[in-house]
């Protein structure tokens, strides 16, 4: 992969970044969408349910192409088997039938007491995704908040939590690599029971008695290009002091940095759909 390349840092200019980022509000800038009982919102404190009744999940009220947004978020504690929250960004799904979202992810699989959460990251362009990486956390998810984060630009997309980039996907259009740049987002959290499949390949089932299931959030923030209409395709794109994002500090990693994303990968991941030659049979995208 193109880790040890030439890659990007939302955080290699902590000075600029702070400038640039604006204190959104879970109460000002999100909506429940399901599970309206499950969803609890108040002020920059947000905190969704999960019970044998239903989940919950919460949209942003900003359509953005490009940008940073950040969440604080604790997780489910104890036995959270089969529990999936989540926090992701998303363009509009137009049709099941002929899906061409594209999507940034982060899922927090849940696990019985006492195993580790899986961290599960993908990307979808143009409705394809099969890009997952999966990480063991290297700090306890449920004992505090922790800060989630996803940066996209034209360039790159990343994913960070506390500071430490764990995957880096680049705009390899020129290789014939789908990129996302033309669909606006927006900023999505839930959870739900997933038994089915999250929590060791389904065999390990959602313990009800354990209900209700907590995941709390704070402190939202975003810097973004609010979408207007397709002309913020170009307008979003162009080298401008609003658009930070697409200044050169934001492009590349300092050796510290790549030093750190390294390290996390080399110890805590345990899925990566690039080593997957089974699952591809060997035919792997052309990224990896």
């Amino acid at each position: 992969m193109a880790t040890a390349k030439v890659l990007f840092s939302i955080l290699a200019s902590l000075l600029v970044l702070e400038q640039a980022l604006a204190l959104a509000t879970f109460d000002t800038d999100t909506v429940c969408i399901w599970g309206e009982d499950n969803c609890q919102i108040h002020g920059d404190n947000l905190t969704l349910i999960l019970n044998q009744w239903s989940g919950a999940a919460v949209k942003g009220t900003k359509e953005f192409l490009f940008g940073y947004v950040s969440k604080r978020i604790k997780l489910v504690p104890d036995n959270s088997a089969a529990v999936v929250t989540t926090y992701y960004a998303s363009s509009p799904w137009v049709s099941t039938e002929n899906d061409t979202h594209d999507e940034i992810d982060f899922e927090f699989l849940g696990n019985v007491t006492g195993e580790p959460y899986t961290i599960h990251t993908n990307i979808f362009v143009n409705g394809i995704g099969n890009k997952e990486e999966q990480f063991k956390p290297w700090f306890d998810p449920t004992s505090d908040y922790h800060n989630y984060t996803i940066f996209w630009s034209p360039y790159v997309v990343v994913w960070s939590i506390d500071d430490i980039v764990l995957r880096v996907f680049k705009n390899n259009e020129d290789k014939g690599i789908p990129f996302p740049k033309t669909r606006p987002m927006t900023v999505y959290s839930s959870i739900w029971n997933a038994d089915d499949w999250a929590c060791q390949g389904g065999q390990v089932k959602t313990n009800w008695t354990h209900q209700p299931f907590i995941a709390r959030y704070l402190n939202y923030e975003d810097s973004v290009c609010l979408w207007t209409g397709t002309n913020s395709i170009q307008d979003c794109s162009a080298v401008t002091p609003e658009n930070w994002y697409m200044a050169p500090q934001f492009r590349q990693l300092a050796p510290s940095q790549i030093d750190n994303m390294n390290d996390v990968r080399s110890y805590y991941m345990i899925y990566d759909y690039c080593s997957d030659t089974k699952r591809f049979n060997g035919a792997m995208p052309q990224e990896c």
